[in-house]
């Protein structure tokens, strides 16, 4: 495991939703994430209301632990990213990352790392917790297996998992990717950098208004020739640690047991209500088995995730 500062190479805004940051260090010489990572996630930490980032020098497998117990005006802010990219070697080994901006309008609240990336410039210092060439690190859910058709569906929080995904994804690949954005701007920015193998179609819906998470459930159904309908679900129904997969259930669920997965596999992630509807969508009506699919709340509107 990498953990270490690291310094913000450079800052490119994408689109009126999305920037992107070209992290360096020499820690990153290390960084190992070979080509694909798909989903690889990462950890970052941002200063604190001191301005100061954590003292976790030294740390080892119980950093976790270290970090907690630091003030919290000191430990700062933690938040969990996909890595984009990675770029060069050596001590110019880059690791990218697109960081959601969430404009003024969109009627949800700046978290801390937002707020950070809203204001961020090259020379500013942040921790990276990220996987150490050679070392078990684990942050990859994405897992076809020998699936012959994929459904990838996300909103904005998870749309570079998905982006890093489709560029992975071996030429003769089939299936649907859908990404809700914010904007069209997004869509027509975002679109034009992204790469998909050609039998992957690749939907981009702004909700410019719309509901959150609405269009998303529009084009599953359509896919899906499940007709039109919605599915409800109730704030008290939503857990915000959502994350099931074939491998592990934040509900307690029984894991299914190993299996090589065939015909559709469904990788789903986003707001964690959202998510919640989608997974009634592809297991009670769809009738997908556990092992086809993995659902994963990246956030959940009006919670202030940890980490």
């Amino acid at each position: 495991m990498i953990l270490d500062q690291v310094e913000v190479a450079s800052v490119e805004r994408l689109s009126p939703s999305f920037a992107r940051f070209e992290l360096a260090g020499p820690a990153l010489a290390d960084l190992g994430c070979e080509q694909p990572s798909w989903d690889q996630r990462i950890k970052l930490v941002f200063p604190g209301s001191t301005g100061r980032l954590p003292d976790l020098d030294g740390a080892d497998e119980s950093w976790w632990d270290r970090w907690l117990e630091q003030p919290e005006a000191e430990r700062g802010h933690m938040r969990t990213y996909t890595v984009r990219t990675v770029r060069g070697s050596g001590a110019e080994r880059r690791l990218v990352v697109d960081i959601v901006l969430h404009p003024e309008g969109d009627g949800v609240d700046l978290g801390p790392g937002c707020a950070w990336a809203a204001r961020a410039a090259a020379g500013d210092r942040l921790v990276a917790i990220a996987p150490r060439r050679g070392h078990d690190f684990g942050g990859i859910e994405f897992a076809p297996g020998a699936a012959r058709e994929l459904l990838l569906v996300a909103d904005e929080t998870a749309v570079p998992a998905v982006c890093s995904i489709l560029e992975g994804l071996d030429r003769d690949a089939r299936g649907l990717a859908v990404l809700e954005v914010p904007h069209a701007a997004d869509a027509e920015a975002l679109a034009a950098a992204q790469t998909a193998p050609a039998g992957v179609r690749v939907v981009w819906r702004p909700r410019d208004g719309a509901a959150l998470g609405s269009l998303l459930e529009q084009e599953v159904r359509r896919h899906l020739g499940l007709g039109g309908g919605h599915v409800e679900v109730d704030d008290s129904e939503v857990d915000p640690d959502l994350w099931e997969t074939p491998a592990y259930s934040s509900s307690g669920e029984p894991v299914a047991a190993p299996g090589e997965v065939e015909g559709l596999y469904a990788w789903i992630a986003g707001e964690s209500k959202v998510v919640t509807g989608l997974r009634r969508v592809l297991v009670n009506e769809a009738g997908l088995d556990r092992r086809q699919v993995a659902f994963m709340g990246y956030w959940r509107r009006g919670v202030s995730m940890r980490g």
